[in-house]
């Protein structure tokens, strides 16, 4: 079979896992942590990282300390992982879905902006929708499939509507927007390193933030918000949200790896480009202007792309469809959802997810390519 994406393991992970297993530094505390938090950091152009045990934890605990309260609403692009939808309602705060460009599927900016002019307001540095009367304290850029939101454009509108920004930038570990690391530009950025994604620990995340303040309460919310060093003394409602040092341990081992995956990502995608610019209907997904883009998961726009599913499954080929736009799922499906068009919907049934671990071999791709070229002939 030819996996969707999968890890690749191939450096010290054997190694540094096992320095854990023989000094029993096995959990929320160790070097490893420190370590995949610098590393972190540095990678992405920030000054504190704050491991976690995933990405919705990270989008969890950036919400809570960017004062999202209960009864807000938080934007949201239409298309993206179900995670930071969830993260919102555990705020008691609702979801704002806003469609997406044809093109690139990030958020669009420009509806955006016509949507804070036409129904939102500001009043004493805080955006209410005039409708519903509700708070808009916060902004979820989703950087879709290592494709970056056009961020230039974004941040200046949110702080001219008093909206602070948080990054999901859980698939685009890697991907610049004219050379800035996605995650450093809002208040805060998040990571997750599931084992789909472009480095792992198996599961875990990471905020990244350049307010030192807002580093130093993550950590301690994410620790069960422990005041003291000896007695059982929690000055808050904490979450159990650490990342544990064996899997940081595996996460140091991948972040060395990672400009090798980032470079075999765009080899990858420039092999799928090439290999199926003449089937009927194809159309990758275009990079943001500006953007560098890790090039995370190859998907793309296929005629028939529910029948070529099946299709490549049917020959052990491991394809996935698009998420299903937030606004179709049943818990958020009476939220506000702002649209033209519904773009999301379309680019949902049309796209085709397709193999791209970093250890594919290029044979495995050709072999992918001409399987999609009989599927059509």
């Amino acid at each position: 079979m030819i996996p969707l994406s999968v890890p690749n393991l191939a450096g010290n992970e054997w190694q540094y896992v096992k320095e854990c297993l023989d000094t029993s530094w096995v959990s929320s505390v160790g070097s490893f942590v420190n370590r995949m938090e610098e590393m972190s950091a540095s990678f992405s152009g920030v000054t504190g990282a704050v491991a976690t045990s995933n990405g919705t934890a990270a989008l969890h605990i950036s919400l809570i300390l960017a004062g999202v309260q209960a009864g807000d609403l938080v934007i949201l692009p239409n298309i993206t992982f179900v995670a930071p939808a969830n993260a919102i309602t555990y705020m008691g705060a609702r979801p704002l879905l806003m469609d997406v460009y044809e093109d690139t599927w990030e958020l669009d900016v420009d509806l955006l902006e016509q949507f804070l002019i036409e129904e939102c307001a500001c009043n004493n540095g805080v955006c209410y929708h005039k409708l519903s009367g509700k708070r808009i304290p916060v902004i979820i850029p989703v950087h879709v499939l290592g494709n970056m939101v056009n961020m230039e454009k974004l941040m200046p509108l949110a702080a001219k509507y008093h909206i602070a920004v948080i990054e999901d930038a859980t698939e685009s570990l890697g991907s610049t927007y004219k050379d800035k690391p996605a995650g450093s530009f809002g208040l805060f950025g998040c990571l997750s390193y599931n084992g789909n994604k472009i480095i792992t620990t198996g599961g875990g995340g990471m905020i990244l933030t350049d307010n030192d303040k807002l580093a130093k309460e993550a950590k301690h919310l994410t620790t069960q918000a422990k005041a003291d060093p000896l007695e059982y003394y929690h000055d808050k409602v904490g979450y159990n949200y650490r990342m544990v040092n064996i899997l940081a341990a595996m996460g140091v081992a991948q972040m060395e790896q990672l400009p090798g995956f980032i470079q075999r990502k765009k080899e990858i995608a420039s092999l799928y480009n090439l290999g199926l610019k003449d089937i009927p209907g194809f159309k990758g997904q275009e990079t943001t202007e500006h953007v560098t883009s890790n090039c995370w998961l190859y998907t793309a726009v296929f005629g028939q792309s529910k029948q070529l599913m099946e299709y490549l499954a049917a020959r052990d080929i491991q394809t996935r469809p698009f998420w299903v736009p937030m606004n179709r799922l049943p818990a958020f499906d009476a939220d506000i959802y702002y649209n033209k068009t519904d773009i999301a919907g379309n680019i949902y049934s049309t796209c085709l997810s397709l193999p791209c671990s970093t250890n594919i071999t290029d044979d495995e791709v050709a072999a992918v390519i001409e399987n999609i070229h009989q599927f059509y002939a």
